[in-house]
C-alpha cells in the first residue's frame, strides 16, 4: 500500500504485522496471533484517530492517493449495458473525458466521467484526467442528447484541472468549458454530479453544474488548485497548505457553504482502503437523490437547479 506523509505511523504499525506474519510463515510452530491481533487493534485506531482530524492539507492528499478508486472503478461496478460514445463531432475523441450511455441499477442513464488513469500507461491514455476543449464539447453532447431523450445524467468529477497547454487554448478551452456549464445547466432532466478525487477548477465545474452535487467525505473541490493559489497569492507553490486552508475546498467547508448538496462517507482510512465499499456508497447516495427527484417535470428540474445556484451567490 502507499502510504502518505502522515500516515507514517500506521505504515509502522501495519508494517509490524507484514513482519510478524512473514516469520509465522518461516516458523510454523511460532505463536503470533494474539500479538498480531493486538497490533491490528491499535493501527486500526491509529486509523480512524487520523482520519477523524484530517487537516486540509492532508484532505488534498487523500484524495490524490494513486490507490483511490477512478471512474472507470465507479463504471464497472455500478453501470450496465455501457455505450461510450467517442467524439466532439468537430475535432477529435478526447481520453480524459469518457461519455456514453448506460444503465444505473436498471434505470437508463447517460454518463460523464473524468479519467486519470492508475498506471503510467493508463495515465498518458487519458492525459492525467486533463481534459482538451474537444473532451467538453463530447460532454456537451451528451447534455443535449440526455435532454433530447428525458435520460438522467451522472457525471463523475476528477481532475487536476483542464489541460493548460497552447494546444488546448488554441481550440477554445474557455470556451468549451463554459458552453459544457450552460449545457448542464439546462439539461431538462435529473442531473447529478459527484466530486470523488479532486475536483479542480473549470475542468471539474464543467461538468458539475448539477440538480445536486455530492462529494466524497475527503475528497476537495475548488476554482484552483492550493499550489495554483498559493502561487499567485504568495509566490511560492510551497505556501499550498495555507492555500488549501482559506480556499475552503473539503467536503465539510463546502456543504457548510451549501456550494454542496451532501457528503458521501468514506471508509475508515479513505476510499483507497476500501474501494468497493467507497463506490457503493456513492451509488447509494445517487440512488436517493434520483429518487428525490422522480415526478419533477423538466421544467421544475431546471427551475431548482438554476435557483439553487443563484442561491449561492446570494448566501455568501
Amino acid at each position: 500500500m502507499h502510504y502518505l506523509e502522515f500516515e507514517r505511523p500506521i505504515a509502522e504499525l501495519e508494517g509490524k504485522i507484514v513482519e510478524l506474519k512473514k516469520l509465522a510463515e518461516e516458523d510454523p510452530n511460532m505463536d503470533i496471533n494474539g500479538e498480531v491481533q493486538r497490533l491490528q487493534e491499535r493501527a486500526g485506531t491509529l486509523v480512524a484517530d487520523t482520519y477523524s482530524k484530517l487537516t486540509p492539507w492532508q484532505k488534498v492528499q487523500v484524495a490524490r492517493h494513486p490507490g483511490r478508486p477512478h471512474f472507470l472503478d465507479y463504471a464497472g461496478r455500478i453501470l450496465e449495458d455501457v455505450t461510450p460514445l467517442a467524439g466532439d463531432r468537430s475535432f477529435g475523441e478526447d481520453q480524459a473525458v469518457v461519455a456514453g450511455l448506460a444503465r444505473f441499477r436498471g434505470r437508463a442513464i447517460a454518463f460523464i466521467g473524468q479519467e486519470k488513469g492508475n498506471d503510467t500507461q493508463s495515465r498518458i491514455k487519458h492525459n492525467f484526467g486533463s481534459a482538451m476543449p474537444e473532451g467538453y464539447r463530447k460532454a456537451v453532447r451528451i447534455f443535449e442528447l440526455a435532454d433530447r431523450y428525458g435520460l438522467p445524467v451522472l457525471s463523475f468529477a476528477d481532475t487536476a484541472g483542464a489541460y493548460p497547454g497552447v494546444s488546448a487554448e488554441e481550440r477554445g478551452q474557455a470556451e468549451a468549458i463554459a458552453r459544457s456549464i450552460q449545457a448542464g445547466l439546462s439539461v431538462k432532466t435529473p442531473f447529478i454530479a459527484t466530486i470523488i478525487g479532486e475536483g479542480m477548477s473549470g475542468g471539474a465545474i464543467a461538468i458539475a453544474a448539477a440538480s445536486k452535487v455530492y462529494m466524497l467525505e475527503h475528497s476537495i473541490y475548488s476554482v484552483i488548485s492550493p499550489e495554483g493559489c498559493a502561487s499567485i497569492l504568495w509566490r511560492s507553490a510551497d505556501k499550498a497548505q495555507e492555500a488549501a486552508t482559506a480556499l475552503k475546498i473539503t467536503a465539510q467547508d463546502l456543504l457548510n457553504l451549501k456550494v454542496i448538496d451532501a457528503i458521501v462517507p468514506e471508509p475508515v482510512g479513505g476510499a483507497h482502503r476500501a474501494p468497493l465499499d467507497a463506490i457503493d456508497a456513492v451509488a447509494d447516495q445517487i440512488t436517493a437523490g434520483l429518487k428525490e427527484m422522480d415526478g419533477m417535470t423538466g421544467e421544475q428540474i431546471l427551475k431548482a437547479r438554476r435557483e439553487k445556484f443563484l442561491a449561492m451567490g446570494r448566501n455568501l
